[in-house]
């Protein structure tokens, strides 16, 4: 028979349990529609009267779709890069946009373009010249073919990089708020920038290659 541990060695381990179930324990997350708990990857509603995202399970997304009628439209998961999407510095220029990191979307309600470039106090939006907005999208079949409201195209050219991605629009609020929380002072910080850095090898981590699929 094992010889018990004394006593003063086996307090510290029920000392931890009791720390443990004194923590106050996290919120659940809840689908906005029907309240059900949902886990950390959920899927989205957009809500394109006032761009308002929200949290929704599996059964009530799938009771909207892309219709541009309904109040709330199931936002796509999905990444696909966009190499051929090369946009020079001149025609980045034309855009008036101050900073090398921006997303683009079609309103649904006016058919325009907008760019939205993110900042410490959040997403700034800048109406884009269609022009410009042609010139990009006739480099890419897919660019054409993006859904109103809840796809974007997102593009860092910040210190040195080339990302172009073709994304849900919730990546894009997750973009803005993860800049929000990280930013410090008036040029960001190294957590910042780290963070924009992550976050777009992320989406290149998911976007499928040869023998990888979707989101994998």
């Amino acid at each position: 028979m094992d010889t018990p541990a004394p006593i003063s060695q086996r307090r510290p381990a029920g000392l931890a349990r009791l720390q443990r179930l004194a923590r106050p324990a996290q919120p659940m997350e809840r689908c906005e529609l029907c309240g059900n708990p949902i886990g950390p990857r959920h899927e989205h509603l957009f809500e394109p009267k006032n761009r308002q995202l929200h949290c929704a399970c599996e059964a009530c997304a799938i009771l909207f779709s892309a219709d541009q009628s309904q109040r709330y439209r199931r936002v796509p998961s999905h990444v696909t890069a966009l190499p051929e999407l090369e946009i020079s510095a001149q025609l980045w220029q034309s855009m008036h946009i101050p900073i090398n990191l921006a997303f683009f979307y079609r309103s649904g309600e006016s058919g325009k373009v907008v760019a939205v470039y993110p900042s410490p106090g959040g997403g700034v939006e800048s109406l884009l010249p269609m022009d410009s907005w042609e010139e990009i999208s006739a480099k890419s079949p897919a660019v054409t073919k993006m859904q109103s409201d809840v796809e974007a195209v997102v593009v860092n050219h910040i210190k040195g990089r080339r990302d172009c991605f073709l994304v849900s629009i919730d990546e894009c609020y997750k973009l803005v708020g993860l800049i929000r929380s990280n930013w410090r002072g008036l040029s960001g910080g190294q957590e910042a920038w780290q963070a924009i850095g992550s976050f777009f090898d992320e989406l290149a981590r998911r976007a499928p290659g040869p023998g990888r699929s979707a989101n994998a």
